[in-house]
This record gives structure tokens, sequence and C-alpha cells, in this order.
């Protein structure tokens, strides 16, 4: 399996995850993984070896268990937002191990115990004819429309000196770095991210207004195993 071919239908196929969906009334849209049915699973064309998401209960509190074993796929939310309604986004995570061999600047290292995405939808109309010609090819390739960009939220395997890179195979991915090497490893941590302040400083520019969210956890380049966990998500409206 070549590492390249994988990791750009990772990215590639991070545009199907896009169904139609809002909180009432300005409500924070909030998961706590009771169960799974806000989610699909999202497989790759040549990787056979997929992640497992399952949902546990530890006493009163439920929580998304994902383990990794040389292997990759992701979850999909079935609901958009729009970013500049719910900019702020939060959740609770947790990893038992990082990975030895991952390397967020590197392609055969772009692994990670676990990340979060949001992925942005490409504005309609936009890309001219050659964009259009660019996004058919990665249809016919993947069976999935080409994402506009994607901002992933990571637990680095390894200290990097910047917090936000690009992914070594696009620079319409970008890797925002919250947690890094062994530190925490093995604990609970939450995270409270602004979604557009990040985006604007990851791309220069303001993000389209419909995005959706992902969870994956993925070994395939690396051929190692990890096990993480998230405890909630939650989007809301700036304070």
């Amino acid at each position: 399996m070549k590492v390249r071919t994988v990791n750009v239908c990772v990215f590639i196929a991070a545009a199907a995850f896009s169904l139609q969906c809002a909180a009432k009334d300005g409500a924070p849209i909030r998961e706590e993984f009771k169960d799974l049915k806000r989610w699909e699973p999202f497989t790759f064309p040549k990787i056979k070896r997929h992640s497992k998401y399952t949902v546990h209960r530890d006493d009163e509190v439920t929580f998304l268990k994902a383990t990794s074993r040389a292997s990759a796929s992701a979850l999909k939310c079935k609901e958009a937002f729009n970013p500049f309604d719910y900019p702020v986004l939060e959740w609770r995570w947790k990893v038992d191990n990082v990975l030895k061999k991952g390397d967020a600047m590197k392609k055969k290292g772009d692994d990670y115990p676990l990340r979060l995405y949001v992925i942005f939808d490409e504005p309609k109309g936009s890309g001219g004819f050659f964009g259009g010609i660019k996004k058919f090819g990665a249809k016919l390739a993947t069976g999935q429309d080409l994402p506009h960009s994607s901002l992933n939220y990571i637990w680095a395997n390894h200290r990097h000196k910047k917090r936000i890179l690009p992914n070594p195979y696009t620079g319409r991915a970008q890797m925002v770095i919250l947690r890094q090497g062994k530190k925490d490893v093995g604990k609970w941590v939450g995270e409270t991210v602004n979604i557009l302040k990040d985006y604007r400083e990851a791309f220069g520019e303001d993000p389209p207004r419909i995005a959706h969210l992902a969870i994956m956890s993925d070994t395939d380049n690396t051929g190692e195993a990890a096990t993480a966990y998230v405890d909630f998500i939650e989007l809301r409206k700036k304070k």
C-alpha cells in the first residue's frame, strides 16, 4: 500500500462528512456518546484494516473508545454547522500511548492516536473550470468530492516548535497541535479552541460557512497501535 495514496484519500474523503442539521435557537451542539446515532463509519478504498470505534460506560459517564492496529478509518458526524454561528469547539480526550514513528512533518509519519477534524465545504461556484476538473478527477479516484480545507486538531506523537503545521501531503489541511509527546498520556484532558481564530491563523482568510466534524485514529503508515478516548464534544457560540 502506498502511503501517499492513502493519506490523500484521507483528506479527499473528508468532504463526504456532510449532512444537514443545526441546533435550535442557538443552543450548543453536544455529543456525549451515549450511542453512535449521530455518526457514520467512513472507510478508505485501499485500506483493508479499519480502526474500531465503540461506546463504553464508566458509572454514569459514557465515552467513545477508538482503537487502531496498523489501520485507518474514521467516524463522520451526520450534522453540518456554521463556524460563524458556532466558533467554539470543546471536548475532552485521552490517549493510552503515542506512536514512536509518528511525525507530523513527514508523510510516512502522518499517523495519530487521535485527531478531531473540522472539514470545510467548497463554496458553491468556486474554483472555475480547472478547479472543476480537479474535483472531478478526485471524485473518480476516490468516489468523494475534494474538500475546500480542513483543520486537524491532533495529539502529536513528538514535540514540535510550531503550533500549526501544514499537512505533509497538502497545505489545504493544517495540523493544529494541542498535545504532544508523552506528557498527559493516560489522563483525561480538556480542550477549548476557536475555529475561526485557528482557521484565520492557518489559512490567512475566513473559512467557508459549512463545516463538519470527524474523529479518526490512524496507524496505517507507522504500522503501530493506539488506543484513545473521547468523553464529549460540544460546539457553541462565543461567550
